[in-house]
């Protein structure tokens, strides 16, 4: 007998994990399961292991707003982030409503019974009235890994972070990191304390910048208020510093420009060291810009354990790599923080009334659902701020939808497509998301297709949302309509209004 569930959550990272606290919260009536594609809880923060992983958004807006964040760290390491979300599951129930080994391989849908049909790849098939993708967009499977010239000829140790090998002992070896993005830049000081010496491998620097691990203003609100103010205090202040940086930089970037190179000489010393390794030919926030803590990458550098060489690679050999400028760098390890592969909807292929809908092709609905594809809808975070603060609007807006269909007897919400479509849903020039741009919806031209990277207005505008704007219901007294008369028409049974029909392949 195939298991049936009210809402099918996929993943139990981050983003499910609050999906499904504010599921219980909200609407205790609902059944649901949540599955999850690995052995533990925890997503993104379960399969990176490598040294020094951490946050790169403070703790105060990572943290759910539920579940104050109760650590001295602001940004933290990635195993208490672990620790965080596991915690917050137990304390719910919500550890229990958890299929771990489970990854969803396709969905199907049904406009006569309203209703998804979701496989495994284990065989195990459950069917649900609303599903939700909580997986974020990257590919667990595999990392962005270039096919470097010679790379087969390298007699060291190779590695990508994102399959960290626990075997693997760097104390007192040279190590080359390849790349200067999030993941390189927390790496070098990580493995600097034991390495004979880091060299950081770029082709062309990208913006950091430093921050306090501690942060003086949640210290303070802790001393003098309750745990959930004192949160709700530093989250607030967290929130419009990111957000008013961000607008800074897009619309005076020569201004941030020069701020982030005078906090780099302060630490460096060195005008062209600075110059040639850390001005990057983009505006910030072109890319997201990678958090440093309390400037540990400068420091590791200062010191003389870690260096950074701006130069493309020629070829791998035996003992390292050779590079255009015909330097050569040895390496007992070679890290290649080169990226991350993308995948959207957590590589779900999702099939509405026979047709395979092209994720691709399709416009996507406020950020969160797809253009004709009925009672679906995916989570993903903020380009210029903590994820979570995204993906927690995003989950109460789902309920809100919910709350109205059954306030109103409807079987199926559908967004209709609209006519034209805009920029690419993941507005950052980053390579990982320029590799990807294809696999993802895109945007259209005005509301609610159009999605605004700006929080603050997010929060004011997301809550009161029009829930029936630009989208067909299907009420429950629709279902009885007969096939022929499905087969007749061009919009699902007993719909209100035309739905876009799903983008095929």
């Amino acid at each position: 007998m195939t298991e049936h569930v009210d809402v099918l959550i996929v993943g139990a990272g981050l983003s499910g994990i609050g999906a499904a606290w504010r599921l219980q919260r909200q609407r205790p009536g609902d059944t649901y399961a949540i599955l999850e594609a690995r052995d533990a809880i925890g997503g993104t923060w379960d399969l990176f292991r490598y040294p020094g992983i951490r946050s790169d958004s403070d703790m105060y807006t990572l943290s759910y707003p539920f579940r104050p964040w109760r650590e001295p760290e602001s940004l933290a390491s990635g195993e208490k982030i672990r620790r965080y979300i596991q915690e917050t599951a137990d304390e719910a129930g919500i550890t229990a409503k958890i299929r771990f080994g489970t990854r969803v391989t396709r969905a199907t849908w049904s406009s006569t019974k309203s209703r998804w049909t979701v496989h495994t790849a284990s065989g195990d098939i459950l069917t649900s009235n609303f599903l939700y993708g909580c997986a974020g967009y990257y590919d667990y499977e595999h990392g962005y890994q270039p096919d470097f010239p010679g790379i087969a000829e390298y007699t060291g140790r190779l590695v990508h972070p994102q399959s960290w090998p626990a075997d693997l002992d760097w104390t007192g070896k040279r190590v080359i990191v390849i790349g200067s993005g999030a993941t390189a830049v927390t790496l070098v000081p990580a493995m600097a304390a034991d390495a004979a010496h880091v060299t950081m491998l770029q082709r062309s620097p990208t913006y950091v910048t430093p921050l306090p691990g501690r942060d003086a203003v949640a210290v303070l609100a802790r001393r003098l208020l309750p745990p959930h103010a004192a949160n709700r205090v530093a989250r607030a202040k967290n929130i419009l510093l990111t957000q008013a940086f961000y607008q800074l930089a897009r619309h005076r970037p020569r201004l941030v420009r020069r701020a982030l190179r005078e906090i780099a000489l302060r630490f460096l010393k060195d005008p062209a060291y600075v110059d040639e390794h850390f001005k990057p030919r983009y505006d910030p926030w072109d890319q997201r810009l990678c958090v440093i803590p309390s400037g540990d990458l400068y420091r590791s550098i200062r010191t003389g354990r870690a260096s950074v060489v701006t130069d493309h690679i020629d070829t791998f050999t035996p003992s390292g790599i050779r590079l255009r400028s015909g330097a050569v760098l040895d390496a007992d390890v070679v890290v290649s923080a080169t990226g991350l592969s993308l995948l959207p909807v957590g590589g779900i292929e999702l099939v509405v009334d026979g047709v395979t809908v092209d994720v691709g092709g399709s416009v996507s609905y406020r950020g969160l659902m797809l253009g004709g594809v009925p009672n679906f809808a995916y989570c993903i975070g903020y380009v210029n701020a903590s994820w979570t603060l995204r993906a927690d609007l995003s989950h109460r807006y789902v309920l809100k939808l919910l709350d109205h269909m059954d306030q109103h007897d409807l079987a199926a919400a559908t967004p209709v497509t609209p006519e034209g479509t805009g920029r690419p849903l993941l507005d950052l020039s980053s390579g990982y998301v320029q590799r990807a741009l294809d696999l993802f919806p895109r945007q259209g031209d005005h509301d609610p297709w159009l999605i605004r990277q700006n929080y603050l207005r997010d929060v004011l505008t997301t809550p009161r949302a029009d829930v029936t704007r630009d989208m067909s219901f299907t009420p429950r007294s629709g279902l009885a309509h007969d096939a022929a008369a499905l087969r007749g028409s061009d919009s699902a049974p007993g719909s209100t209004s035309v739905s876009g029909s799903p983008k095929v392949v």
